[in-house]
C-alpha cells in the first residue's frame, strides 16, 4: 500500500446540536448543552473525513490518542462546527490540530492521533481473539 498523505489536508463539518448530543443525554453531566463526548466525536469524525478520500480500498483510519480541551458550552439548537487538518504524517500514523466552534466563538481544540488499518484484516483479528 502506498500513501500520498501530505500535511495540510483539512476538513470542515458542522451540525445543528440536538436533544441526542447533551450532557445529560450521554449521563456526562446533568443538563442539556452540547457534551464532551458529542465534541470528541464530532472532532474525530470530521479527522477521520479528511483522511478517507486519500486511502486505498478496504483502509480505514482508526482513532488512538485524542486530548482535548471543551472550552465552552453550547446549547441545543445552536450549530457547531469542527475543522480538522492533518500536521504530520510517519507511515500509517497520522497527526491533526482539530478547532470546534459554535455561533458565539471558540468551544474546543484538540491534538489528534489515527493510524491506517486495513478495515477487514482488522475486524477478521478482533474475531480471532
Amino acid at each position: 500500500m502506498e500513501l500520498n498523505l501530505k500535511p495540510g489536508i483539512t476538513k470542515n463539518f458542522g451540525k445543528k446540536v440536538s436533544i441526542e448530543d447533551t450532557a445529560a443525554k450521554y449521563g456526562s453531566g446533568l443538563i442539556e448543552v452540547f457534551a464532551t463526548p458529542a465534541l470528541v466525536g464530532l472532532m474525530e469524525s470530521t479527522a477521520q473525513m479528511s483522511i478517507q478520500p486519500y486511502l486505498p480500498e478496504g483502509y480505514i483510519t482508526l482513532g488512538i490518542e485524542i486530548n482535548v480541551k471543551h472550552l465552552k458550552a453550547t446549547p441545543v439548537g445552536m450549530q457547531v462546527f469542527c475543522e480538522s487538518m492533518l500536521t504530520a504524517v510517519d507511515g500509517k500514523k497520522l497527526w491533526f490540530d482539530i478547532k470546534a466552534w459554535d455561533e458565539k466563538g471558540d468551544i474546543g481544540i484538540a491534538t489528534h492521533v489515527r493510524y491506517i488499518v486495513d478495515g477487514e484484516k482488522f475486524m477478521e483479528k478482533l474475531t480471532e481473539q
